[in-house]
């Protein structure tokens, strides 16, 4: 799975950077889902006076989605026979 960034300055000047955002199909069933955490992550953020520098949203997703959401979402294919 292919994992982007994205970095933006917080009302008091401060940089800060989401990390780990999944890339998905246009297809996806879970494409909106993200939009939206995506959207109330970064609204989260900046009603904070002081944000932290770096945020992992595979992280906020481990908290605020049902296992079973974010299993499918991340789940990795188990390599066979150890390769």
């Amino acid at each position: 799975m292919l994992l982007k960034s994205l970095e933006f300055k917080h009302e008091n000047g401060q940089k800060v950077k989401i990390i780990d955002i999944p890339v998905l199909e246009e297809d996806s069933t879970f494409r909106f889902m993200i939009s939206v955490k995506l959207n109330t992550l970064i609204r989260d953020i900046m009603k904070k006076s002081i944000p932290k520098k770096t945020y992992s949203f595979q992280e906020y997703l481990k908290r605020v989605l049902k296992w079973k959401d974010y299993e499918q979402l991340f789940k990795s294919d188990a390599l066979k026979h150890n390769a």
